[in-house]
């Protein structure tokens, strides 16, 4: 006999509450109040086999949750896609569209993958006190400003010898605040 293709998603003999959506049918509760605990009658599917917490085997089960649709869990339960080509260094804070997927062993109502906005947080991998302690050291030669990717500054910075000290020292402030940062956009580490 030809297995199912879900099955390889399903744990064996595991806990039936911890199982993947994908490997049980629920009946939808019409009594479910938002925002309240909720209960849900539960089988397994064929060839699924799991157990209750007293290792008994079991076909029918209940399942517990928060009466709440997938796109309003909280950002543990689901994970997304990121992106790296939005500003994150931007007045006013850019966004992005996020592909969200929900965890296996999260039960929700709705659907399981859902478009989000979110902000854009990703790392190029620059440390700030790095750039801090290169800006202080040796800012004059505009070594901060090659290390955070912004070359053209650094080379002013260079043959100018940081601005005869001023540029150095408004360097300093700048990414010490957090208001330079690296040039292809991305958050400090």
């Amino acid at each position: 006999t030809e297995m199912p293709p879900y099955v390889t998603k399903c744990p064996s003999n595991g806990l039936c509450s911890r199982l993947p959506p994908d490997c049980m049918t629920c009946n939808t509760n019409f009594s479910c109040i938002y925002g309240k605990p909720a209960t849900f009658d539960c089988k397994i599917k064929p060839y699924v086999h799991c157990v209750d917490q007293n290792s008994i085997e079991q076909e029918n089960f209940t399942i517990n949750m928060t009466c709440q649709f997938c796109w309003q869990l909280p950002t543990t339960d689901y994970v997304c896609t990121n992106s790296t080509s939005c500003m994150t260094v931007s007045c006013p804070r850019q966004r992005y569209n996020a592909t969200c997927t929900v965890r296996d062993h999260i039960h929700c109502l709705g659907n399981r993958v859902f478009p989000k906005m979110l902000y854009c947080n990703w790392t190029g991998g620059y440390k700030w006190s790095t750039a801090l302690a290169l800006s202080i050291t040796l800012g004059g030669f505009g070594a901060d400003r090659f290390y955070l990717g912004q070359w053209r500054e650094g080379l002013g910075k260079l043959f100018s010898f940081g601005g005869l000290g001023i540029w150095t020292l408004i360097d300093v402030l700048l990414i010490a605040v957090g208001y330079v940062g690296p040039a292809d956009g991305s958050l400090y580490i």
